[in-house]
């Protein structure tokens, strides 16, 4: 009950912020709507027809809107229209106003002639602070990195370092960690609030900062960020150049958006879909992205149905053998996929290191025999009683044995050789290695019956 109450409150503030817009009572719709929480500004402006959006560009200055933009989670095809509603000079100002990493992420998906013009009519530093960042290579820490931090000169007092912060803070990103720089830029150091906030005022920065600061290159994978920023619990992380010049930080908040999206493009591969994604709302588009990964598959069913084909004589002679087909190529289409799953894991997460790949592969031997042996025990049991061959039972019970053992390293082995030489594993997809495992255990259950049909 109680929910629902919630539920048509916000119903009814929603209904009531777009009246007081469409009746152009702007005190009153200003003051509803900032007293939201700012990601409920960002839906609710996103939820507007652009009727009504093209309203709330009159009642927002481009800094508030700024802030709006920030707190969108959109896509590609989202931007674009959005800014395109706007007049060109607020969407610049807009663009200006906001963090610089937040900026770039914006500017990187609109098209390049809009981006283009927007950077010609904004302020000519925050134009050269956009620039400079979006010359990183993408899916860089560069790339990601803000340069709105606040730096302190390794000499300074604590009472100047103070001053800096307050100064400096309103514009900054974070102030939970302040980065010491020497004379010539370089980074030496990092001191936290608290430890400016609880030292005596005379005292100088050099003192009390910590000099084993942790960094990351200009030039260093956003995912190898991100696993050092959870392996450390860091809110911030400096990126250097090859020269320890300070550059810019990271936070938190970006890291968050890295790891969603470098899980949505793993479970995209792993699912055999280029490029996933929840707003392809048009058949088109998703069956696009979805073609070249069916037709690769598609093409390996028909080596699988050939296979099949080249065994005739085999199923002419027993056809009671066609009956197991889909049992052994599924089961070793399952385990295989099992195996695939915990190895790309393994990689995405770090955990695999040189000296335990091996590890990882006896483990999965080990899985794959134990697995192998319980399931093809089951089955010979239960086709001896079913079919009243115990021969019979035999070979597709050993069959499924051997198979899951091939499967399971099958389903280990590819990713990391595929690691090995700088691919991304997860491209290893699940309908891929089913389809591989498919054609091993034909290969598999086909040879042994001909091998011993005299039994049969």
């Amino acid at each position: 009950m109680a929910e629902q109450e919630l539920e048509r409150e916000t119903v009814i503030d929603e209904e009531y912020l777009i009246k007081s817009l469409e009746n152009n009572e702007f005190d009153v719709f200003r003051d509803e709507y900032f007293n939201l929480h700012p990601y409920d500004r960002a839906q609710f402006y996103f939820r507007l027809d652009p009727e009504q959006r093209v309203k709330i560009y009159e009642y927002l200055s481009p800094e508030e809107m700024g802030e709006i933009i920030e707190n969108i989670d959109a896509d590609d095809e989202d931007y674009e229209p959005l800014f395109a509603e706007m007049n060109a000079q607020y969407a610049a100002d807009t663009l200006s106003h906001m963090y610089t990493d937040d900026a770039v992420d914006v500017l990187n998906e609109l098209n390049k002639d809009q981006a283009a013009s927007y950077l010609t009519i904004m302020d000519q530093e925050s134009a050269k602070e956009i620039k400079n960042l979006l010359h990183y290579e993408e899916y860089t820490a560069g790339s990601i990195m803000t340069t709105e931090f606040i730096s302190i000169p390794e000499h300074s007092t604590v009472r100047s370092a103070m001053a800096i912060l307050r100064n400096k803070a309103p514009d900054a990103e974070t102030i939970y960690y302040t980065f010491v720089i020497n004379e010539d830029r370089q980074l030496v150091g990092v001191v936290s609030l608290r430890d400016l906030i609880t030292s005596e005022e005379d005292r100088l920065i050099k003192e009390i900062m910590s000099d084993r600061v942790v960094s990351v290159s200009v030039s260093e994978d956003q995912e190898n960020v991100a696993r050092m920023m959870k392996d450390y619990d860091f809110l911030a992380l400096p990126v250097v150049d090859f020269q320890q010049h300070l550059l810019g930080i990271i936070t938190v908040d970006d890291i968050i958006d890295v790891l969603d999206e470098e899980a949505s493009d793993d479970y995209s591969k792993l699912a055999g879909v280029s490029d996933m994604d929840s707003r392809d709302r048009t058949p088109l588009r998703a069956a696009r992205k979805r073609l070249p990964w069916l037709i690769a598959l598609l093409f390996l069913g028909m080596l699988t149905a050939n296979l099949i084909g080249s065994f005739e004589d085999t199923l002419e002679q027993v056809a009671i053998l066609a009956v197991f087909i889909p049992l052994i190529a599924g089961m070793a289409g399952n385990t295989g996929t099992q195996a695939l799953a915990v190895a790309v894991r393994s990689i995405a997460t770090g955990d695999i290191k040189d000296e335990s790949k091996m590890k990882l592969i006896m483990r999965e031997a080990g899985t794959g025999l134990i697995t192998g042996t319980v399931c093809g025990i089951l089955v010979t049991g239960i086709v001896y009683v079913w079919q009243g061959s115990f021969f019979l039972g035999l070979l597709v019970g050993f069959s499924i044995f051997a198979s899951l053992i091939v499967a399971t390293l099958a389903g280990s082995l590819v990713p990391l050789v595929m690691h090995k030489f700088n691919i991304d594993p997860a491209v290893a997809s699940g309908p891929f290695i089913t389809t591989i495992n498919d054609i091993i255990s034909i290969l598999i259950y086909f040879g042994i019956a001909t091998s011993f049909m005299s039994y049969l």
